[in-house]
């Protein structure tokens, strides 16, 4: 088998090289890459790590057919288009923690040169000038600081603002009670940020709902002096209304890192007194960039060898612990779905609700890259290019309701997953469990209780439970030339419903499905592939 292949098209630490190499994964280094060039080489690799420099888009995921993952060292994905990524079941991983300090930092460090206007007084005193007079600056001691976002990054901001004995008061969606309590700060909404805070600080993604949401509007309900802090993304800050509030005497000063147009060679707040701006360095120290780049290169490591997936945006996570432990349950809930699916687009075209229920052994795990792995399989039938990366958001754009159930009860089983999929005709289910912990097998077809391993090649055959059947059923094989592996039964009672799954050597012929289908007692014919 050959070496996973990754391209490096953004400077990386040699580290992140090196690390690639001795884990076994093939690194090329070519950086610089016009959009064109990227598009003619990327079809060659089954990874690609980036910085920011590199741009992801659709048109370069269309010639990368091999591709399998994208790993940007650093927190933001700006440059990558994840729905297309996603679309193609390309995981999108990046290092939201390597640098959390470092930009964290940075912030508190244009807090402190925005409060005392270092940079304007560096200037003037290395121009010959003192100005000892000109330059009154104002203690951050006492003062309310605002954090708006209170993830990675904003937690080690409050961390460090209470440390300088600052009020800190923050404003975050997904922050807890528990967790605000944990770290010292007051859990507000964000229209009191905008009315308490002295300082305000931004640490939340660019995201539709946080696009501008610093605009004159939020600015007119700010204390009059507020100064306004941005480490985090451009695009947060209406750059034209923080200007015009800044010259009318509203806002005391910004410190900006980022801007909504980079590189940002002209901008509305440049020229202005008591602004300062860097080019986006929150992230550029010598530890940050050795960081990200290591923790990269592991995790694209992990999942191109074992699976494991980390800090994915577009997919559930998978520990390298998880990883082998889990194979043979997606491998089970891939295989149970990719049943289940192929005789219902057979019989039905399609499917309009999924349970998926877990028991046993399956109930204690991370059910979620499980789910992921059984809806791959399921629309498998109905799509091309499928797997557990854009299989979740496939069976969303469809309008099929999924819904998973874990059950804390005993099993007739180790372990058993079951798959219920619901149509405008009835409800079917599917259920499989792990022979010799590791073996994929069926235990169960529309309730009747059969013992199946998964083959390539299978037919699935629905009659009536009369005799007769079984030997016209061999003789029509026979016949065609078809030899039959393995031979399963069940019923749902005497003379009721039956069933028979058979293993196969070769792919049963549609002609040869007309026969079968035309015998006495047979219901229904269906060919399956796994």
């Amino acid at each position: 088998m050959s070496k996973p292949k990754v391209l490096i098209s953004d400077k990386l630490s040699p580290a992140a090289v090196e690390i690639f190499k001795t884990r076994g994964v093939e690194a090329d280094v070519k950086t610089g890459l016009t959009p064109a060039e990227l598009r003619a080489i990327i079809g060659q690799y089954d990874g690609l790590a980036i910085r920011s420099a590199t741009k992801v888009t659709a048109e370069v995921l269309a010639e990368a057919p091999r591709l399998r993952v994208v790993g940007r060292a650093g927190i933001g994905v700006d440059n990558v288009d994840i729905k297309a990524a996603t679309a193609r079941g390309v995981v999108v991983m990046n290092t939201p923690h390597g640098n959390a300090i470092t930009t964290a930092e940075h912030a508190i460090a244009m807090m402190f040169a925005l409060a005392r206007q270092i940079p304007e007084a560096s200037s003037s005193t290395r121009a010959g000038k003192w100005e000892k007079n000109r330059f009154m600056g104002t203690e951050l001691f006492g003062k309310t600081l605002g954090v708006i976002g209170c993830g990675n990054i904003g937690a080690i901001v409050a961390d460090r603002a209470l440390g300088l004995r600052m009020k800190v008061i923050a404003y975050d969606p997904f922050l807890s009670e528990a967790r605000a309590l944990d770290l010292g700060v007051e859990k507000v909404d964000l229209p009191e940020i905008f009315t308490r805070a002295d300082v305000i600080t931004l640490h939340t993604p660019l995201t539709e709902g946080t696009r501008n949401i610093i605009d004159a509007r939020a600015i007119g309900r700010m204390k009059k002096g507020v100064m306004i802090v941005n480490c985090a993304r451009g695009g947060l800050v209406v750059e034209a209304d923080l200007a015009a509030a800044i010259k009318e005497g509203k806002v005391a000063g910004a410190a900006l890192d980022v801007f909504e147009v980079e590189p940002a060679t002209e901008n509305p707040l440049f020229g202005l007194d008591n602004v300062v701006c860097t080019p986006h360095l929150g992230a550029s120290t010598a530890e940050a960039q050795e960081n990200v780049a290591l923790q990269i290169a592991e995790q694209m490591s992990d999942f191109l060898l074992t699976g494991a997936v980390s800090n994915a945006i577009n997919m559930p996570s998978v520990s390298a612990e998880e990883a082998p432990r889990l194979a043979p349950y997606m491998a089970l809930c891939r295989n149970l779905g990719a049943f289940a699916g192929q005789l219902s687009v057979a019989r039905d075209g399609g499917f309009g609700r999924v349970t998926i229920e877990y028991e046993g052994a399956a109930a204690s795990l991370n059910h979620k890259p499980l789910t992921a792995a059984a809806l791959a399989g399921l629309l498998g039938p109905l799509m091309e290019g499928v797997n557990m990366v854009n299989a979740p958001v496939a069976a969303r754009e469809r309008g099929i309701d999924v819904s998973e159930t874990v059950h804390d009860r005993p099993s007739e089983y180790q372990t058993l997953v079951r798959i219920s999929i619901t149509t405008d005709r009835d409800t079917r289910t599917v259920a499989g469990t792990l022979f010799a912990g590791s073996k994929p097998r069926l235990v169960e077809i529309k309730g009747i209780p059969v013992e199946a391993d998964f083959t390539r090649h299978m037919l699935y055959v629905t009659n009536k439970d009369q005799p007769g059947f079984i030997g016209r059923f061999g003789a029509a094989l026979s016949e065609a030339g078809i030899n039959i592996a393995t031979f399963h039964l069940g019923r749902a009672e005497k003379g009721g419903d039956a069933i028979c799954l058979v293993s196969v050597d070769e792919p049963v012929p549609e002609a040869v499905l007309g026969q079968v289908r035309a015998l006495p007692l047979v219901v229904n014919a269906t060919a399956l592939g796994f």
